[in-house]
């Protein structure tokens, strides 16, 4: 039996074949081959698509969908008998999706018994022989696939008392009309990840960012938030003043600027700690709440249980550690942190990577609120459908370039494809 797990269990210090052969080391009596080990890895890469990659370089240096792709291949190169993928395409695109669904496809004609979680509920029906459907912790049942339509599933998935519609069904608001400029980025370059990219997100505008994995979407957004420093380029924060790239986060949020990360473990949380004080966290510099331990206590108690309530975070009290929530409620502490600290821009990378269809659709009401609230939103997916449905305009990011800019509602899915393949066949 072999399990791939939301969250990732990558060994970040290690190089990728060593996370490959972890828990089997190619040896000749008891010493490592390094050289059998680094061809096969090169091998295996190649068949998960990341044979561009040096099996010498270590994982902590990939992204998160390459990551994620990764402990796929680490955990299925192997003979097994069931396989258990928990949200496997949860931080991949459209194009490394289907890679692994071809190789779903191949398991199952060589008989593995696969187990597939996921809220994806397109890719669930596309796959899955049979559709068992949880809720709360209970099976709400088993269906053979093709016996409940995709509304039927989200009625069983969430309460019945509330009604969501799948967010392909749901054209966004008419574009912001707004001529105020929330956020002009002019030829930022961190090579060779972000090359030279300019573009403009107006006030109320939600504008998402598609693209391939390693393409850039996630560099870019750390490049403008400061998470990495950009060697070149010039932002314009509102009506303040153009000035150099920021040096760090702190600089940025002090802008107006406000990044919920895609991964909510490693950059936007202290598992560790309780939700009210990972909702405080981004308030610390300011004098309300860091003044006296006994009044910061109070009122980080207070906010999150004002956020709890609001966001729906499911938790036993706001002294619970966030470590020990689901991924859809970790995500909504990462929300509710940045909303009380609120910005004149919010980046968002990935925001709903791996929560379910109850938690992805409040993240989007939150989305939506905060732009008719006037913030610019800039919005990084790996779900083209969920970009169109969501965003006013989209941008396209190919092999570290801005490659192409669309305006909504009505898209054309083929000509974004091609956009973001456009710059890996440039010359």
């Amino acid at each position: 039996v072999q399990i791939v797990q939301q969250e990732l269990n990558v060994l970040a210090t290690l190089t990728l074949a060593e996370n490959l052969f972890i828990s089997n080391l190619p040896n000749r009596c008891g010493i490592l081959s390094r050289r059998t080990m680094h061809r096969r890895a090169c091998e295996i890469l190649s068949d998960f698509g990341l044979g561009d990659l040096d099996p010498h370089a270590t994982a902590s240096n990939l992204g998160v969908g390459q990551q994620q792709l990764l402990e796929i291949a680490a955990n299925t190169w192997q003979p097994t008998q069931v396989l258990i993928l928990d949200e496997p395409t949860a931080a991949l695109s459209t194009r490394e999706s289907q890679r692994l669904f071809e190789k779903i496809h191949f398991w199952k004609h060589q008989g593995v018994a696969i187990l597939y979680i996921s809220h994806r509920l397109a890719e669930v029906q596309a796959l899955a022989d049979r559709i068992s459907i949880l809720r709360d912790g209970k099976l709400q049942g088993t269906w053979s696939r093709g016996e409940l339509h995709e509304c039927d599933i989200v009625a069983k998935m969430t309460n019945p008392s509330k009604s969501i519609a799948p967010i392909s069904s749901t054209l966004p608001e008419s574009p912001a009309e707004s001529s105020r400029q929330a956020l002009r980025v002019e030829q930022l370059w961190l090579s060779p990840k972000v090359q030279n990219v300019s573009f403009s997100l107006r006030a109320g505008e939600i504008l998402g960012v598609a693209g391939l994995v390693g393409s850039g979407r996630t560099e870019l957004l750390r490049a403008i938030f400061g998470a990495d420093r950009a060697s070149g380029g010039s932002l314009q924060v509102a009506d303040k003043p153009p000035c150099k790239p920021f040096r760090n986060p702190n600089e940025a949020v002090r802008a107006g600027l406000v990044m919920i990360s895609e991964d909510r473990k490693a950059d936007g949380l202290l598992l560790t700690e309780s939700i009210a004080a990972n909702i405080q966290l981004p308030m610390l510099d300011r004098s309300g709440l860091g003044r006296f331990a006994l009044v910061r206590a109070g009122q980080a108690h207070r906010l999150a249980e004002t956020y709890c309530r609001d966001l729906a975070i499911r938790c036993d009290s706001t002294d619970q550690s966030v470590g020990t929530l689901s991924g859809g409620n970790q995500q909504k502490v990462v929300l509710a942190k940045w909303l009380e600290r609120d910005g004149t821009v919010f980046l968002m990378d990935e925001p709903t990577r791996g929560i379910d269809v109850a938690a992805r659709e409040l993240v989007y009401e939150v989305i939506r609120n905060l732009a008719k609230a006037g913030k610019g939103i800039l919005v990084v997916s790996s779900d083209l459908e969920e970009l169109i449905g969501l965003c006013d305009s989209i941008g396209v990011m190919s092999n570290g370039r801005w490659t192409a800019s669309f305006s909504g509602p009505n898209y054309e899915p083929q000509a974004i494809l091609e956009a973001m393949f456009a710059g890996y066949s440039a010359p």
